[in-house]
């Protein structure tokens, strides 16, 4: 067995070591105060060296027991011969053993309190930051979700194809928007917000992606309501044309339009409880 291998064994017998509770070494070594007491009755007599008017009952080699394994040796009983010798002498090692065991396992679990508490720290940190992006960002986002609202809602009204085609483009702009988002910050702590910012994302996509016969074409901006632009920071670029697929789009902008009510009822209630 090599140097190195041994090292790696003491590491890791000391890694052990260290994950044990220091309740537990307590434990343990109160435990071998009344084994070591029984050890000490069980010896023969003679063995030790009695103080004139000593006792030698249970209670006697128990006292004597805390005082060797605490290392402390008063000096009124003391071992006379080997056996004695001997059991004192491996008590006193397993105090000493034991004491450096619970006070490194007091420094491990005193580190692991230390870089819990830091990481804890961190995360607030970052969820403060996120949460300050977000609110800095809730305006531009509400201003393209309730122009998109503002369109489904005429075009269940209408039923015109100018008002068909602005609700498509606008879904296109929330779409964007909200995958833009989601990039830019960690919703982790909004899981409602970022459940339904995927879900109308993932839905939109899918609903472009699929293959019809019937397409329109759709660029920039609806053709109304143009003050509710998106801002520079999050504008995609509607330059190139995007296919739609016409037939199941009832279907996509009902559920859009219910997941982008919840976004922003949510992205509200954040907004408020700032």
């Amino acid at each position: 067995m090599n140097t190195h291998s041994i090292s790696n064994r003491i590491r890791h017998f000391f890694h052990i070591v260290s994950n044990v509770r220091p309740i537990a070494w307590i434990g343990i070594y109160l435990c071998l105060m009344p084994v070591f007491a029984f050890i000490y009755w069980a010896l023969p007599d003679g063995q030790f060296r009695i103080p004139d008017g000593g006792a030698t009952d249970f209670g006697s080699w128990l006292y004597y027991s805390i005082v060797t394994i605490t290392t402390l040796g008063f000096g009124d009983y003391t071992p006379a011969h080997c056996w004695a010798q001997a059991m004192t002498a491996i008590e006193v090692m397993c105090g000493i053993v034991l004491l450096g065991f619970f006070l490194n396992a007091v420094g491990s679990m005193k580190s692991e309190i230390d870089v819990e508490s830091e990481i804890e720290r961190r995360k607030m940190l970052h969820e403060a930051a996120e949460k300050e992006k977000l609110i800095t960002t809730i305006p531009s986002i509400l201003s393209i979700i309730n122009q998109f609202l503002d369109y489904s809602r005429r075009d269940r009204d209408s039923h015109s194809s100018h008002d068909r085609l602005n609700l498509l483009r606008s879904a296109a702009r929330t779409s964007i928007c909200l995958d833009t988002i989601q990039s830019r910050i960690d919703l982790a702590q909004w899981p409602v917000l970022l459940e339904n910012c995927f879900r109308f994302v993932a839905d939109y996509q899918l609903f472009v992606s699929t293959d019809s016969d019937a397409h329109i074409q759709f660029t920039g901006s609806p053709s109304t309501d143009s003050s509710a632009s998106i801002p520079d920071d999050i504008n995609p670029d509607f330059a190139s044309d995007a296919p739609v697929r016409q037939s199941g789009a009832d279907t996509f902008l009902i559920s859009a339009s219910d997941v982008a009510l919840t976004i922003e009822s949510e992205l509200t209630r954040i907004l408020t409880a700032k």
